[in-house]
């Protein structure tokens, strides 16, 4: 019985098809192909994180989302402060406590158009240089 290579003598191909008999030959699939098939057992050994979810992710109700303005808006919110008997009028100036309508941040956007004293949890810098800031709430800001 003759050997293979003998067979095939004069066949283009030897049997292999086109591609079969170049190169890297059958490889089965490009990339991440059969990983869930016949490349399992590498997956495992070599990537054995690829599928499946990772970590956690928070529930959005506990994220903190801060509300955050800018120091040019605040003149804006003069209404809704007078509302909430968060804004007191000392002469030429407002002090103003924007904890008291949800603000918690205060950016430093843009330029106020009055002198304002304002009472907020956190400050940019550039907003600490617009307006002066208050360690404690104002005393002449009565409760709703």
């Amino acid at each position: 019985m003759p050997s293979r290579t003998r067979k095939f003598r004069g066949s283009r191909t030897h049997g292999r098809g086109i591609k079969a008999g170049r190169g890297a030959g059958k490889q089965g699939g490009t990339g991440n192909a059969g990983l869930h098939k016949y490349k399992f057992k590498s997956m495992l050994i070599y990537a054995p994180d690829h599928f499946g979810r990772h970590g956690f992710k928070r529930p959005p109700e506990i994220v903190e989302q801060p509300v955050a303005r800018n120091v040019g808006e605040l003149g804006k919110l003069i209404p809704e402060l007078e509302r909430a008997h968060a804004l007191v009028r000392d002469g030429a100036v407002l002090v103003a406590d924007l904890s008291r309508i949800g603000i918690d941040r205060l950016l430093g956007g843009g330029l106020p158009a009055e002198k304002w004293r304002v009472f907020v949890a956190h400050a940019s810098a550039r907003a600490k240089e617009k307006v002066e800031l208050l360690s404690s709430p104002p005393a002449g800001a009565s409760g709703p």
